[in-house]
């Protein structure tokens, strides 16, 4: 029963401070109340506030800066499962501005993960691309493209901190991404990721893992994604 009330009194904060911001019409950046205010306000007390509120940073609703007081975060990137768009494309639909970073580009030897998922022999050159992504110039994500070296030809030509990768294929190469498939799961920071990401070590993340085909059903890319899950979320319709 003690149990019970616990819980109920959790959900109930967590549903007054929703509907607090949404009664006062606070905006991304906006900052909340005191602990102590909210406290006196609704008589909850510390550790139940604390848990609603740190819930709400969890799912990306609000954000804390150490010594300041919480805030209210900008709304996550929704990206539909069902939909083939680019990120670029993703960010664009979410009137938010894309730019990146390439941190590595270079020609490997492919190994069995890359021959598996791209369709190689053992050992077939390789092109890897790893890229940092920020939205509205915080980083967001880590982006590695592997493709085959001899179907795009020159790709590493191309200035991919300013271009998109998918609209280059299309009119440099005439190949169009048209389905994909891809694998979720969660992951951790390490430093270096943290870093880049201007998180904490050891923040989860999300893992995703995929690869795309064009018209006649061969891979294009195979690619590797780590994504603040703080900025973006996912969605798909159950059928």
């Amino acid at each position: 029963m003690e149990d019970q009330y616990k819980n109920r009194s959790r959900d109930e904060a967590i549903e007054k401070l929703e509907y607090y911001i949404h009664k006062n019409k606070l905006k991304p950046y906006d900052k909340l109340p005191s602990e102590r205010d909210f406290c006196e306000m609704w008589g909850f007390n510390r550790t139940t506030l604390r848990f609603a509120i740190q819930r709400l940073i969890i799912e990306g609703k609000l954000y804390q800066k150490k010594g300041s007081g919480t805030y209210v975060a900008e709304p996550k990137i929704v990206r539909n499962l069902q939909n083939l768009r680019s990120l670029s494309e993703e960010v664009i639909n979410n009137d938010k501005t894309l730019t990146s970073e390439v941190l590595d580009f270079r020609v490997i030897e492919s190994n069995k993960e890359t021959t598996k998922s791209l369709h190689l022999p053992l050992g077939k050159k390789v092109y890897v691309m790893s890229r940092l992504r920020f939205i509205d110039e915080e980083p967001f994500t880590i982006e590695t493209s592997f493709m085959n070296y001899d179907r795009f030809s020159n790709l590493n030509s191309h200035d991919f901190s300013k271009e998109s990768l998918y609209a280059v294929l299309k009119e440099s190469y005439g190949v169009e991404v048209v389905k994909g498939e891809e694998t979720i799961g969660i992951t951790y920071a390490t430093d270096y990721e943290a870093q880049l990401l201007n998180i904490e070590p050891g923040r989860a993340l999300f893992y995703v893992t995929g690869v795309v085909y064009d018209g006649a059903n061969e891979p294009v890319e195979y690619f590797k994604s780590i994504v603040r899950a703080d900025k973006m979320k996912f969605s798909s319709v159950l059928i």
